[in-house]
C-alpha cells in the first residue's frame, strides 16, 4: 500500500475508533470505499479512508489540511454531510453542495461510498436498501457527471433498479 494511502487509513482508524459498520469495524466500509477506488489512483484511495471522518469523528478539516494538504481537506469538506435536523435537511444541504461542485474526485469518491453501501444492502446487512431508493434520484442529480465514473454509477443504478 502507497505510504500516502497507509498514512490516510491509519488516520481515519484513529479518528473512528471503535465504532462499527453495522456488525464490523468501521475499517471495513472504508477498506470496501478504498477498493472501489483503486482504478481511480492513490488521491481517490486517500480520500476514502477520510470521506467519513469529519462527519462521524471528532477530527476537523484543519487537521485534515495539516495532514494531507489543502485540496484534499476541500474534498472531505464536499463530502461531509452538512448540518440539519433531519437525514432529509442533511441530505437536501449535501445534495445542494454536490450540485454545485466541479470537484470530480469528490463526486467519484461519493459514487463509490454510495456503491458500497449499497452493496452491503445486498448482502443482506444494511436495512438500508428501500433508503437509498427513495434518494436515489436527488443524488443521482446532484452527484452524477457524465462520462465521471460511469462504471460505478452503471453498478449503483443495476441495483436500485433490483438487477
Amino acid at each position: 500500500m502507497d505510504t500516502n494511502i497507509q498514512a490516510a487509513r491509519e488516520f481515519a482508524l484513529r479518528a473512528h475508533g471503535s465504532q462499527q459498520y453495522g456488525e464490523h469495524p468501521y475499517s471495513y466500509h472504508l477498506d470496501a470505499v478504498a477498493a472501489l477506488l483503486e482504478p481511480f489512483g492513490e488521491r481517490a484511495q486517500v480520500a476514502a479512508y477520510l470521506h467519513d471522518t469529519v462527519e462521524d469523528t471528532s477530527a476537523t478539516i484543519e487537521e485534515i489540511e495539516a495532514s494531507f494538504g489543502q485540496p484534499m481537506a476541500e474534498t472531505v469538506a464536499l463530502l461531509t454531510d452538512e448540518e440539519g435536523d433531519t437525514r432529509s435537511a442533511r441530505k437536501a444541504k449535501t445534495n445542494a453542495k454536490l450540485a454545485a461542485t466541479n470537484n470530480t474526485l469528490a463526486l467519484t469518491v461519493k459514487a463509490a461510498d454510495r456503491l458500497a453501501n449499497l452493496l452491503e444492502c445486498q448482502r443482506g446487512s444494511c436495512g438500508k436498501l428501500e433508503m437509498y431508493r427513495r434518494e436515489h434520484e436527488a443524488f443521482r442529480k446532484a452527484a452524477y457527471r457524465d462520462g465521471l465514473c460511469e462504471d460505478l454509477w452503471q453498478r449503483i443504478d443495476a441495483i436500485i433498479a433490483g438487477e
